[in-house]
């Protein structure tokens, strides 16, 4: 119950103070790439029930039948204003929409895209359907930080699967063995402060205390992360 009380009254104060900062970037995806200002992207919620997670718009609109459902760092469907809306993570802030709707929380594991969902998940990963999704969570926040050397790669999608995604479920499935309001608000002060190193140029964070905890649980080879 607190949880939910939290995500509604945080959610609505956000959603009005950060109104003028909507507005703008709208008008700059009008300005730089013609379309939608909104992106409706298909993600995997609570028990394995789809939904539409919302987000401004990156990504030009036009980008041919065999578009990846992951972006690599430099992807050039990005345009530049959608760039800058990423790098500063303001291209997140409709979801708050989606938590006053039920459909996510503040913290919980980050959901997948359908097809990621359907092709890989393990008995395992699917634990993580057990919560509602996120906007922020551990390994999230790992992939924030690792993104550059985990998608190194010609093929975005099959580094995803190989190197982040066993990374991420085994993080994501120690906050569902942990998941408590208490935690949540740790995750949440972790978030800023990772935001904020980003915003001024860091590029090196220590490992998530998450990836220690899932190593012992034998959910992740030793320090698999950091090679």
């Amino acid at each position: 119950m607190a949880k939910r009380i939290f995500d509604v009254l945080v959610s609505c104060l956000l959603l009005v103070a950060a109104s003028p900062l909507l507005l703008l970037a709208a008008l700059g995806i009008r300005l730089f790439s013609p379309g939608p200002i909104l992106y409706r992207a298909p993600r995997v919620g609570l028990d394995g029930v789809p939904f539409a997670m919302h987000k401004l718009r990156t990504m030009h609109v036009e980008q041919g039948p065999d578009a990846s459902v992951i972006t690599r760092p430099g992807d050039a469907r990005v345009f530049r204003f959608g760039r800058l809306l990423r790098a500063t993570k303001i291209d997140e802030l409709p979801q708050l929409v989606d938590i006053l709707r039920g459909h996510m929380s503040w913290v919980g594991p980050r959901p997948e895209d359908p097809r990621i969902v359907e092709r890989h998940f393990t008995r395992e990963y699917r634990q993580t359907l057990r919560v509602l999704p996120g906007l922020t969570s551990p390994g999230n926040l790992y992939n924030y930080t690792h993104e550059e050397l985990l998608l190194a790669d010609d093929d975005p999608e099959v580094a995803y699967v190989t190197r982040v995604l066993p990374i991420k479920m085994a993080l994501e499935r120690v906050y569902v063995a942990r998941a408590s309001f208490g935690y949540d608000l740790c995750i949440l002060l972790r978030t800023l402060c990772i935001l904020g190193g980003l915003a001024l140029g860091k590029r090196r964070f220590a490992d998530p205390p998450e990836l220690a905890q899932a190593e012992r649980r034998g959910w992740i080879g030793a320090r698999a992360a950091s090679r």
